[in-house]
């Protein structure tokens, strides 16, 4: 990818990935500009067991199994989120260092599970238990196929920036309750250790170190992301609604197709910094990233997030101001990109 990253920051327009595959439920993760376009390749693909479409199927089993947020949400959201990815395949340095738009895609929940990267790892165990009769690699031959095909041949990259702008609200009011309930836990600690509680319920019998004072957390300010999200919501309501009438339409645009498809490219790369997150330059994606401390696991807003987890309030600070620009390079390039589809009437 590094070798060719100069022809994929000027043509690459969205990575599709697959890595492990097995029998159950469509899992999809990436960029949340592709979430209603995968809606939509997954409502025209059927489950081999039960013959409803593969997204119907995640959803039922989001509504059974999801945290309580996550089974209210699939019960009355027309589309089914998308999670973000953080990293662990070859979508990581096509969204997290250039910017190209990714999906990953896999089947899973009802294979036996625990034999990757083990001896078990084997055409024996996967035609037994992984996926009987290979049912479900050919389901996700069809979901990926759909999905390469549609994007192939679109008049305009199907991208919708309304799920975007939805999900990073939901990533804000996240940070926002992580450092309010982070205010309340130190206060909560500092009274106690104030008023001798760790002492005075201890065993006299056994040793106890009494944990020191932590310093409070102050008021933070999430005035520049929230500003920057209210416009790059507005921008997205408009492109979209744009978009729905004039590509919905019989007769469709034509003229400037090739500029417009490269300022929805950029739309991506706009999300990054230069800079990279602080002490991991070479992931320079805003919105998405693994976790420093997480191996593969995700973080959103990772600048802001992993610095108020570290309590390192100066950084949180500066992080909110990269991120705030960041949004507001995607918003410029949503208006640009609007105006652009108007001129093709």
């Amino acid at each position: 990818m590094e070798e060719h990253a100069s022809l994929l920051s000027r043509v690459g327009a969205v990575y599709i990935n697959s890595d492990t595959n097995g029998r159950g439920f469509l899992g999809i993760a990436g960029s949340h500009t592709l979430e209603r376009f995968i809606n939509e390749v997954a409502r025209a693909v059927p489950d081999p067991q039960t013959k409803v479409n593969v997204l119907e199927r995640a959803k039922a089993s989001v509504r059974l199994r999801g945290s309580a947020d996550e089974q209210k949400e699939a019960a009355s959201r027309a589309d089914l989120r998308i999670d973000a990815l953080g990293s662990g395949s070859d979508y990581t340095p096509f969204l997290q260092h250039l910017g190209i738009a990714a999906l990953n895609l896999g089947f899973g929940g009802e294979d036996s599970g625990g034999s990757y990267h083990s001896i078990y790892d084997s055409f024996a165990h996967y035609t037994r238990f992984g996926d009987p009769g290979f049912n479900y690699g050919i389901a996700l031959a069809k979901v990926g196929g759909r999905a390469v095909l549609r994007l192939a041949n679109a008049d305009v990259l199907p991208l919708a920036f309304a799920p975007l702008a939805e999900t990073v609200g939901k990533y804000l009011k996240e940070v926002t309750k992580l450092a309010n309930d982070m205010r309340e836990e130190t206060e909560t600690r500092n009274t106690r250790i104030r008023d001798r509680v760790y002492e005075l319920a201890a065993d006299p019998n056994e040793k106890l170190i009494v944990p020191t004072p932590m310093e409070a957390v102050p008021a933070i300010e999430f005035t520049p992301i929230q500003t920057a999200l209210t416009r790059l919501e507005k921008v997205s309501k408009a492109y979209d609604s744009t978009a729905a009438v004039l590509l919905g339409s019989t007769k469709r645009p034509t003229a400037n197709l090739i500029s417009l498809d490269r300022t929805l490219m950029r739309t991506e790369r706009a999300l990054m910094s230069d800079a990279g997150l602080p002490r991991r330059p070479w992931f320079k994606h805003q919105i998405y990233a693994p976790g420093y401390y997480t191996g593969y696991g995700v973080k959103t807003l990772p600048g802001v997030r992993e610095a108020i987890e570290q309590r390192n309030w100066t950084e949180a600070k500066t992080e909110m101001e990269v991120i705030a620009k960041a949004l507001d390079a995607a918003s410029t390039e949503i208006e640009k990109a609007t105006r652009e589809l108007e001129a093709t009437r």
